[in-house]
């Protein structure tokens, strides 16, 4: 994939070990929340992973970064970071290639929408290059705390669970089953939004899905949703959208019809 330059940002698949190590370190600050310049967030899918960076063609800072694990069909779920925290057998029966979107993390100190709107150009892009049919990965809370979130759980709940026939199975220790605890919760849609992950609410304004409970990560300090998009799913006007803030490098202008598409 060739690299993807939108007004001051410019993303591109990172292209040696220094590359990845700058990753690691920006992932480092975002979810272990270390300034050590020396501590870095690693792990063995690091290695089977391609990994995109999103910087600031001024400055050279990298603002953003996540890694994209691409699969054959779901026989090959059981490779996924994934599926060390869910039980997702019922997604082996998908035929079509898949990419696993992990890590996703932009710099805390940086508040753009543009940055999240170029990442999904990228991703557009590598989707529509490889003929990807479903993305997925794991959506992640701040905080382990599910009393915060409460009403993003419950609207998860009552619009957003995955078909049964895709739905993840618990297989983590410690999970929070909120589609049980909240079915009779009316969540407050505005709060539901504002408690919501940026990356979670642009997937499912695209028509993804989550499992129906949390995984309590506390190793990374979160409680994750498994999210599912089926890219056949996405309606055809945000395809259009997508794509447009995929084009060719040479189109450097973001124009706002381009972005409608990408909430954040």
């Amino acid at each position: 994939m060739t690299a993807l330059n939108k007004g001051r940002y410019l993303a591109r698949i990172a292209q040696d070990a220094t590359d990845v190590h700058a990753c690691q370190r920006l992932r480092a600050l975002t979810f272990l929340k270390t300034t050590d310049p020396d501590r870095i967030d690693q792990d063995a899918f690091d290695e089977s992973c391609t990994h995109f960076m999103i910087e600031d063609t001024d400055s050279g800072q990298l603002l953003c970064c996540f890694r994209l694990l691409h699969l054959k069909g779901g026989a090959e779920i059981d490779r996924s970071y994934s599926a060390q925290f869910y039980e997702l057998s019922a997604l082996s029966a998908f035929e079509g290639p898949m990419i696993e979107l992990g890590r996703f993390c932009i710099h805390p100190d940086k508040r753009d929408p543009d940055i999240l709107r170029v990442a999904w150009g990228a991703m557009t892009r590598y989707v529509d290059q490889h003929g990807v049919e479903m993305m997925f990965g794991c959506s992640s809370f701040q905080g382990v705390d599910a009393d915060t979130y409460l009403d993003a759980f419950a609207m998860l709940a009552a619009r957003h669970i995955a078909p049964r026939r895709w739905l993840p199975r618990i297989k983590a220790p410690s999970v929070f089953r909120f589609a049980h605890k909240l079915a009779r919760r009316r969540p407050d849609a505005k709060l539901a939004m504002l408690r919501m992950p940026p990356l979670l609410r642009t997937y499912l304004l695209m028509g993804g899905w989550v499992s129906d409970h949390a995984v309590v990560d506390r190793q990374l300090d979160t409680l994750h949703v498994f999210t599912g998009l089926e890219i056949a799913a996405i309606p055809d006007a945000r395809k259009r959208l997508l794509r447009a803030v995929a084009s060719p490098a040479g189109d450097t202008v973001m124009h706002r019809r381009d972005t409608d598409a990408i909430p954040t």
